[in-house]
């Protein structure tokens, strides 16, 4: 056993150095693509009296590149070297690549036309090691959208500030990760279940500083006893959050008894040094007028967020957003 010990001590070694290896490489690489496609601009500048002078640069340059270097600088590539440069034109200026990311990353973070959300996925795949297919789930549902407020970006080398609730809580939740049939998911408890059994995407969902507390919490009182479904921590806002499900549309009943759970919790668990509680209504649809004329319009501890058990088209949920006034325009 003791020598079983050494050998996974050398693999071990062996395996971090290769991964440091590669990230080293892929990390010169991006950087590499960003200048080929800085250099592109350029000389397109130079010549650009002529209309058809870009295209023939890069079909030329291709050309030459392929005899030394393969196959691997291709028309279509230089084309997204040269959009590369054009999407991040502050790299090596007043903005910085990440280390963390692959070019893979960068290629999907360039179709998102509002700088704003680009900062935001780029911050935030770095941050939490997003894999490219993690993110492309981001981008593809608007998660950046979803926010109930679009949180302002900020560079990766200044002091983070203190998030707000509107910064985090997003509506609708998108879980068809779940595998859930439409309409509702069915039933409430099926519907914690499946979140239990796929938590890690959830919490992937759910966002930035969440971690998972317990299920069907007992909260009791000299008269009664109060079951939550499902208790989260949040270590960004340093408060408890509650959410409530619900496999049916938002009743004006849900909406007191979440503030209920929320006054029981704060004077029951919330500990000396936590911020109050934060509640979430997770339910399958919800009547704007019921949110409007209700005490989730004014409070500051109590959300409802609708979630969908299908992943919609980005034309879909653009539309959702829009009637809802959530969304921003790429100006903004």
């Amino acid at each position: 056993m003791p020598r079983q010990r050494f050998f996974d001590d050398v693999s071990s070694i062996l395996r971090q150095a290769r991964q440091k290896t590669y990230a080293a490489v892929n990390f010169i690489m991006v950087e590499a693509y960003w200048n080929i496609g800085r250099r592109i601009v350029e000389e397109e500048q130079g010549g650009g009296h002529r209309a058809d002078y870009g295209t023939f640069l890069i079909r030329d340059l291709s050309r030459q590149l392929g005899d030394e270097f393969g196959r691997g600088l291709s028309i279509a590539n230089l084309k997204n070297f040269r959009q590369f440069y054009l999407t991040f034109p502050k790299l090596g200026k007043s903005y910085a690549l990440r280390s963390e990311l692959t070019w893979t990353h960068y290629r999907l973070v360039m179709r998102v036309e509002n700088e704003a959300a680009r900062d935001y996925y780029i911050q935030e795949a770095a941050d939490h090691a997003w894999s490219s297919r993690e993110l492309e789930r981001h981008i593809t549902s608007l998660s950046y959208e979803r926010l109930l407020k679009a949180p302002k970006p900020r560079k990766a080398r200044e002091p983070s500030a203190a998030p707000s609730p509107q910064d985090l809580i997003k509506d609708p939740y998108v879980l068809e990760f779940l595998g859930l049939p439409e309409p509702g998911g069915r039933d409430e408890r099926g519907l914690e279940n499946a979140i239990v059994n796929r938590l890690r995407d959830f919490l992937m969902e759910m966002g930035r500083g969440f971690s998972f507390v317990a299920r069907q919490m007992r909260v009791s009182t000299e008269t009664g006893h109060f079951h939550i479904d499902l208790v989260f921590y949040n270590y960004l806002l340093k408060c408890f959050v509650l959410i409530d499900l619900k496999a049916r549309k938002l009743k004006h009943e849900d909406i007191g008894q979440m503030d209920m759970y929320v006054r029981l919790f704060d004077d029951l668990k919330r500990g000396m040094d936590d911020n109050p509680t934060l509640g979430i209504i997770l339910c399958s649809d919800k009547d704007d007028t019921i949110v409007r004329y209700s005490v989730l319009s004014e409070s500051k501890q109590l959300f409802a967020s609708k979630y969908r058990l299908i992943l919609p088209s980005e034309d879909e949920l653009r539309a959702e957003l829009e009637r809802r006034h959530i969304l921003q325009s790429p100006s903004s």
